[in-house]
């Protein structure tokens, strides 16, 4: 079955507004990121840009293997999954695709918490294998994906997940990151659309110009 939103490939970023520019000056005299790889700190540095947190600095979890699994996908054009419609507006650079509006209401059977673990499911079923997955919203969403992953059911890419909330979104990160998956996570309840959507922007800054690094240029 085809994507509801089908996937275009990635094309060149537009040309950097004098506020993103000015934005990274900022950041750059808050913290300091050179102790980072060069891939994983284009990661942060664009998380922390589109939060405004620098704490972010500190808790990410991103490594040069999974920066180059998710660069190496989007280069040969994968789709990218979005546990919420929120996550997936976040996302530029590429269409993104949600299944969140094909889940039937609740009540919800087989052991499913909520609809976006629903969407999860049918997300994994429409693109077994080779997809990066942006969880921002939903810790539900991410236990179910890895679930799916332990299963078999599924083998993503990449998993960037970043669920927000004081119920289960620390816990659903620390599942990912025993998992093996290629992830970006970070430790803690922060997260959110915003941030799950920078994260892949980053690895589409990159996978578009690697010259870039990933930063305003």
């Amino acid at each position: 079955m085809r994507p509801l939103h089908p996937i275009e490939p990635v094309h060149p970023i537009e040309p950097v507004h004098p506020i993103e520019t000015e934005s990274y000056r900022i950041l750059a005299g808050r913290i300091d990121l050179s102790g980072w790889p060069e891939g994983p700190r284009a990661v942060v540095a664009r998380v922390i840009h589109a939060t405004a947190d620098v704490d972010f600095a500190t808790s990410l979890v991103v490594d040069e293997a999974a920066v180059a699994a998710g660069v190496a996908a989007l280069r040969a054009g994968a789709v990218v999954v979005a546990d919420v419609e929120m996550t997936r507006a976040a996302v530029s650079g590429l269409a993104a695709a949600c299944y969140l509006k094909e889940v039937p209401g609740l009540p919800l059977e087989d052991g499913l918490l909520t609809r976006t673990a629903a969407a999860m499911r049918l997300a994994a079923a429409r693109h077994p294998q080779g997809a990066v997955f942006a969880i921002g919203c939903a810790p539900t969403a991410l236990f179910e994906l890895v679930r799916l992953a332990e299963a078999g059911e599924v083998a993503p890419a990449l998993v960037v997940g970043l669920p927000v909330g004081f119920v289960g979104a620390a816990e659903a990160k620390e599942a990912l990151r025993r998992s093996g998956l290629p992830a970006v996570s970070n430790a803690g309840e922060k997260g959110g659309s915003a941030a799950a959507g920078a994260a892949v922007n980053a690895l589409v800054r990159l996978a578009a110009d690697p010259d870039a690094g990933g930063f305003p240029h």
